[in-house]
């Protein structure tokens, strides 16, 4: 027997609609499953997408500066893009060393993963509306745009 949820549970007269929270929480772990599943055949992670995005608006970043955009240590940010400089995507303008800023660019290649990545972010769009009447595909975005705007409650 399988357990139902929130989700699952039928919508009626004496049971109350599904939490929107829950949806969305529950939305975002499958819509980030299948991201990362297609980028994963690049090579890639939504953290390295997101790495190339900051770069590719903002050359010239700090490991600490992209780290705390991302919301990450430090050390995450690096190892991150230790791996981003090993696929030839990211390069240091900088010597190496303890204590100096790392300035990063965005290579060629990392211009081209970001472009490959923002692809399939793309098409996860286009499969989440294509259930949805026009008018609904259409206002989804700004409405969640207002939600992300007002933050969390």
């Amino acid at each position: 027997m399988t357990e139902r949820t929130a989700v699952d549970a039928p919508v009626g007269d004496d049971l109350p609609a599904p939490s929107p929270a829950i949806l969305l929480m529950t939305l975002g772990r499958r819509l980030r499953g299948e991201i990362e599943l297609d980028l994963a055949a690049s090579g890639l992670t939504l953290r390295h997408l997101s790495a190339l995005g900051h770069l590719g608006r903002e050359p010239g970043r700090s490991y600490s500066e992209l780290a705390r955009r991302a919301g990450v240590t430090v050390q995450s940010m690096q190892a991150t893009l230790r791996q981003l400089e090993a696929l030839g995507a990211v390069e240091r303008r900088t010597p190496p060393g303890r204590g100096r800023t790392a300035e990063l660019h965005p290579t060629d290649s990392g211009r081209r993963l970001r472009a490959a990545g923002l692809a399939i972010v793309a098409a996860a769009d286009e499969r989440l509306v294509a259930a949805l009447p026009e008018q609904d595909a259409t206002a989804l975005g700004p409405l969640l745009m207002q939600l992300h705007r007002a933050g969390p409650s």
